[in-house]
């Protein structure tokens, strides 16, 4: 499970300090985030079915706006893995850099990681005066299922 500085009442208190309200879908949400094994990732409707699953009657509509406001506010990180498919992740309390294939036709994700995307990344930043906060490198291409499926 991964480990975060996200919980519900930390998610509350930033919640009142922007005028909004802990309600129990966003705690709901959140919870399904924390219990994420590491290295797995959410679409809004893979969360939508895992919710439902649950038995938990959450809208997808609600699912959306409280994970678009949830990456706003930096306790969920939000990947662009394919096209038009955005994935959400727990933020880390320290840089978590971990890097992604994703195949074109299938739509799978692996997570990677590689030390030396992030020594480079360091380098470029540095050169031109940048600190690195975070670094992720995409790799799109056609996984062995997806090229099996071309033909």
């Amino acid at each position: 499970m991964a480990q975060s500085i996200y919980t519900a009442e930390a998610l509350k208190a930033e919640l009142n300090s922007k005028g909004c309200r802990m309600t129990p879908q966003r705690e709901k949400i959140l919870k399904a985030f924390q219990e994420l094994p590491e290295g797995e990732h959410l679409s809004a409707e893979d969360l939508y079915h895992k919710l439902q699953a649950q038995n938990e009657n959450i809208s997808l509509s609600t699912i959306y706006r409280t994970v678009k406001m949830m990456a706003r506010m930096g306790i969920l990180r939000e990947l662009e893995l394919a096209e038009d498919h955005k994935h959400y992740e727990l933020n880390q309390p320290r840089p978590h850099h971990h890097h992604h294939l994703i195949c074109v036709k299938t739509n799978k994700v692996i997570e990677f990681k590689n030390d030396q995307v992030l020594s480079i990344s360091q380098k470029v930043a540095e050169k031109y005066g940048f600190q690195v906060l975070d670094c992720e490198l995409r790799i799109v291409g056609i996984s062995p299922e997806g090229q099996r499926s071309i033909f």
